[in-house]
């Protein structure tokens, strides 16, 4: 009797049998019943597995390989891995979700000690077949609505977006864009809402019309910058989602003549390596990347040096702050 078997016969998905099987406390008390109804008529017994033998191996799956905000994420993967002994395995989906059969086939060939997904998602019919190998899972900067009881690692990113849009307040500014990531990512939706908050602590109304959400890459930037800068009333500033981003509104102001900071300012997220070289130098919200991924490469191995492969309490959630690192590409709004 499988997990799937017992959520076809309750009527739910295989996460919220997770869920049930878990402990969580974000599952509706009839929905529970369900299950547990589910598994008595069908005779489900959860099994110990046996204890393994490490294979010194930790899998990180992302979704694209092409930006320096990457290579951050695997410096501190790496160190982290490196120092508890492990080394790493790189995967990338080329944009789509993780977990196809060939990958996970390669996955259980290697008996892979943990795997840390970043901003990324597995297949539903993955879940499963990752409880079965009982192989600790991480999500770093999860995607919003999956939610399959998996250790998730994250920053301050609403705390970070007020930040950075009350620093672009104090300098006089009220016309103030946002380009953020995909809308589904849950650090997406959460530095929209840190922007909404700080427009609203100033008694600024949000104009939807400065709202705009990419892909964290230069592309999406320009895309936001160009719909923002083309209206009757443009925004003196804009709060990029992320520095890449940022780097398709500096391509996009120099296209139209306009001036960083004179003609608009400009602030980013994450504070990659290549920030202090812009020009002008941007400013950001620097949230550590770095560690983000070494503590998601810490919890991976920590949950598989336990007896249990499944914890019975709620997954771990860490997020860790943010800070605003003031530089050249912000400056007062013009009269």
């Amino acid at each position: 009797m499988t997990i799937a078997e017992i959520a076809e016969h309750a009527g739910v998905s295989v996460p919220t049998v997770s869920k049930v099987l878990n402990g969580r406390a974000d599952v509706a008390e009839a929905t529970r019943k369900r299950v547990q109804q589910a598994m008595a008529d069908r005779g489900y017994q959860r099994r110990k597995p046996a204890a393994r033998s490490r294979a010194g191996l930790v899998d990180v799956v992302l979704d694209n390989l092409d930006s320096p905000w990457v290579v951050e994420v695997l410096r501190g993967a790496e160190a982290e891995a490196r120092r508890a002994g492990c080394q790493i395995v790189l995967t990338s989906t080329e944009g789509g979700p993780a977990g196809d059969r060939q990958w996970l086939d390669r996955l259980t060939a290697r008996r892979s000690d943990g795997l840390v997904l970043v901003v990324n998602e597995p297949l539903p019919e993955a879940v499963e077949q990752l409880a079965a190998l009982h192989t600790p899972v991480a999500l770093l900067d999860p995607v919003g609505g999956s939610d399959p009881a998996f250790a998730t690692v994250g920053a301050t990113n609403w705390a970070g977006a007020l930040s950075a849009v009350e620093h672009l307040v104090t300098l006089g500014h009220r016309r103030i864009g946002v380009v953020s990531g995909r809308p589904r990512l849950t650090c997406s939706q959460e530095r929209v809402e840190g922007y909404r908050a700080a427009l609203g602590r100033a008694g600024i109304p949000v104009d939807e019309d400065l709202v705009h959400f990419g892909d964290f890459r230069p592309a999406g930037g320009r895309r936001g910058a160009e719909a923002m800068l083309a209206l009757s009333d443009p925004p003196t500033a804009i709060f990029a989602g992320s520095d890449m981003q940022a780097v398709g509104v500096y391509q996009v102001a120099a296209s139209l003549g306009l001036r960083i900071p004179d003609d608009l300012s400009v602030v980013g997220f994450d504070d990659i390596a290549f920030c202090e070289h812009m020009s002008p130098q941007l400013t950001t919200v620097r949230q550590p990347l770095a560690r983000m991924a070494g503590e998601a490469v810490r919890l991976v191995l920590a949950a598989d040096s336990d007896d249990e492969s499944v914890p019975t309490g709620p997954a771990p959630r860490v997020e860790l702050a943010t800070s605003l690192v003031v530089r050249e590409s912000t400056g007062p709004a013009k009269a």
